[in-house]
């Protein structure tokens, strides 16, 4: 189940970065087809705005991708204290039992 959960957080990861950078180029465009055509806005603003939506897109992108990566790798070393002090309890239950056991053994 955990190489499952794994590619799917991985594939929601590529999804949202696509989409981060997706979207400002995507703006960049719309703007720019409504400041040409209504505004009469020289041809050039394409280009302006197109590039000026690509960075945004790429730091967005980059941001999301490194805050994504610090939670998982936050979460796993969350997960691992716990399973640790989970063992640690158990091994200390299970030395109380022997101890114990052995309490009972003297006693009879």
């Amino acid at each position: 189940h955990k190489k499952i959960f794994d590619a799917l957080t991985m594939l929601n990861l590529l999804g949202q970065a696509i989409y981060t950078l997706a979207l400002p180029i995507g703006i960049g465009a719309a703007l720019s087809y409504l400041l040409t055509t209504y505004a009469s806005a020289p041809g050039y603003i394409w280009a302006i705005l197109l590039t000026l939506g690509t960075l945004l897109g790429l730091y967005s992108m980059v941001k999301y991708i490194l805050s994504t990566l610090t939670a998982i790798d936050r979460q796993k070393k969350q997960y691992e204290a716990d399973l640790a002090a989970k063992r640690e309890k158990e091994e200390k239950q299970a030395s109380l039992r022997e101890a114990s056991k052995k309490t009972e053994n003297n006693n009879d």
